[in-house]
């Protein structure tokens, strides 16, 4: 008895001190070049040329990726998440409000209502308890074509910064319920502690159902502004490294944050004490999301500066050769 009390005790300071580490690390990295002149080109506010040429980094080989060169709707490769789905968002996520334009995808956050087709009245569900939703969007991922483990994902972007806007690149775990399957937040955009905010994260299981642990940094959007005022209007490299131990989270190739996956095992719920980062399950692999959201972290959508657009020049998996 004496000493499972003293596994027991063990493994709450284990999630205290995690947890600690988590909350440490949302001081934002200091960005370098502060106070410095930028010098845009033309190329820094449009998509790369359609036909461009892939640059692997030296060591690495390109294992999945989609240039959205081909006009019209998004390759196949692509499925879609539909209606409410997570965080009491206020979109609506369908398939519509995804093309592919000028060498992009163009995810397009709108005003639209749209029916919902599983009203409950008396539900407690937010999903269902909704006559309506007034503003519809879109949310693709690789969930039935494409997963992996380790190795670099780079995304090339151009993120609405308006009030209201919520965009992100993450990835999730293919199996296993959240959080025990793994988050990885490439990058997401909103609202936090009052201040518009880019943030670069990770999250996994604790011991409490649906409870995640997270390990987060978090860093004021005017960083970036302050250094050049013409930043939204531009794209950006967002780039994740992720090898056995560690995944390093890059904006522009400024770490934003590093996990230190020695640490991020799932801490018991359902029994599951397996890493969803650095695990050897067979067929094991995260997919990835891009995905504009409005509302909850977002905060209210500026009604006047709809419709949000997203524009993402494409997407990148390399892995070591």
């Amino acid at each position: 008895m004496a000493i499972k009390y003293f596994l027991f005790i063990l493994s709450l300071l284990v999630l205290s001190c995690t947890e600690k580490k988590a909350a440490e690390k949302t001081e934002a990295p200091v960005l370098p070049n502060e106070g410095a002149e930028f010098l845009p080109t033309d190329a820094d506010y449009l998509p790369t040329p359609k036909g461009t040429t892939v640059s692997v980094p030296s060591g690495y080989k390109l294992v999945w990726h989609d240039e959205f060169d081909e006009e019209g709707t998004p390759s196949a490769v692509w499925s879609y998440e539909e209606g409410f789905v997570r965080n009491e968002e206020l979109q609506w996520y369908q398939a519509d409000n995804a093309t592919v334009s000028n060498g992009c995808l163009v995810i397009e956050a709108r005003r639209e209502t749209v029916t919902n087709p599983y009203f409950d009245a008396g539900s407690n569900d937010w999903r269902k308890n909704r006559k309506e939703a007034r503003y519809t969007s879109s949310c693709l991922t690789t969930q039935q074509s494409f997963h992996f483990r380790y190795g670099k994902l780079e995304v090339r972007a151009k993120i609405p910064t308006q009030t209201g806007a919520w965009p992100a690149i993450w990835t999730l775990g293919n199996q296993w319920e959240w959080p025990l399957n793994g988050e990885i937040d490439i990058m997401e955009y909103y609202i936090k502690n009052g201040r518009p905010s880019i943030l670069a994260n990770a999250c996994w299981g604790s011991s409490q159902a649906w409870v995640a642990i997270w390990d987060e940094s978090v860093v004021s959007f005017s960083q970036f502004t302050g250094q050049d005022s013409e930043w939204a209007d531009k794209f950006h490299i967002w780039r994740m490294d992720w090898d056995t131990e560690w995944i390093r989270l890059y904006l522009d190739d400024v770490l934003m944050n590093e996990i230190e996956l020695s640490l991020t095992f799932n801490q018991g719920w359902q029994e599951n004490r397996m890493n969803p980062f650095s695990n050897t399950v067979e067929g094991f692999g995260h997919y990835i999301l891009l995905n504009l959201a409005l509302g909850g972290n977002g905060g209210t959508p500026d009604e006047n500066a709809l419709p949000f657009h997203y524009l993402i020049d494409y997407v990148r998996v390399f892995q070591v050769e």
